[in-house]
């Protein structure tokens, strides 16, 4: 199969993109840099240089492949947009990367919220995040046009990746900053909750619903929870520090920005992937991030 990855340099499409390759299918990875595309050429990637805002460019080689994968942006409308009028009526596949910030809330990392959210509870969103949660609707009701629409909704994911970049989004900044500050910070007490899961067990239900799921499906991805606090101890006895130290939301925006200091540290996202293993038959292997950061997270 002939696969169009957007984000093929980054952490989740590089990382999907090799365990697609190793199914022994052919990958074209948009990408934005010269080098990186020589490095994406090196590694087995067919290399298209341009953006998301390149509108005609995303047409093009949507209707060339026979599926499409999403993985540079959950909240870029109009390169999403292209690609849905681009496979309107082919019949293909657009899987779509979304990330479970879009049922955060805003508690500064001082309240545990004991709303658990699965495929079949309705959700809440806030309204910074109500853009997302439209995108990830037009991805659904795409199937009406034609399309097989599906949506991937990524928890905190941990683990080296696979392709060009190591690293993700939230724990690598708390590490960071520990090891140049002396100490690991969170946001607030840090007793807010993330359902997390490892970057190998993400790419699995890549593939797996890029080969089995059914238009207009939508999947939590996950395999299990913690807190900002556990997970900041884990950070701080794996470089030997002593307490974990709060910073208020202010405080953290400063390193951070204000967007990933409430919702990627300060809020609590937690979910169940009950469609995912019901439907695929996923079955994650990684099941502690924790452990993962105390014994094998790397340190450069």
């Amino acid at each position: 199969m002939n696969i169009f990855i957007t984000g093929a340099n980054g952490y989740i499409g590089g990382t999907v993109a090799q365990r697609l390759l190793a199914d022994g299918h052919q990958i074209r990875g948009l990408v934005r840099r010269p080098d990186l595309a020589e490095q994406l050429a090196a590694s087995g990637i067919t290399p298209v240089l341009g953006t998301l805002d390149d509108g005609d460019l995303l047409a093009r080689e949507a209707q060339q492949a026979d599926a499409v994968i999403n993985a540079a942006s959950s909240d870029h409308r109009a390169g999403i947009t292209a690609l849905l009028a681009a496979l309107q009526g082919s019949g293909k596949t657009l899987i779509h990367t979304s990330g479970s910030s879009v049922i955060g809330d805003d508690v500064r990392g001082d309240v545990l919220s004991p709303n658990i959210f699965d495929e079949d509870t309705p959700l809440i969103v806030e309204d910074k995040k109500q853009a997302r949660h439209a995108l990830d609707n037009a991805i659904l009701a795409a199937s009406d046009n034609g399309v097989r629409g599906i949506v991937l909704c990524n928890t905190m994911i941990y683990g080296s990746g696979r392709g060009l970049h190591r690293d993700s989004v939230q724990i690598p900044p708390l590490l960071q900053e520990a090891q140049a500050r002396g100490a690991v910070h969170v946001v607030g007490q840090g007793i807010n909750r993330w359902s997390n899961v490892h970057i190998d067990d993400v790419a699995e239900l890549y593939a797996l619903a890029l080969k089995d799921a059914p238009a207009g499906a939508f999947y939590f991805v996950e395999n299990g929870e913690a807190s900002y606090a556990e997970i900041g101890q884990a950070i701080a006895n794996r470089l030997g520090q002593g307490p974990v130290q709060s910073w208020t939301v202010e405080e953290a925006s400063a390193v951070w920005g204000e967007g990933h200091a409430r919702y990627s540290f300060g809020s609590n996202s937690r979910v169940r992937a009950k469609r995912a293993r019901a439907e695929l038959g996923w079955a994650p292997r990684h099941d502690s991030v924790t452990r993962w950061i105390e014994t094998e997270m790397p340190l450069d």
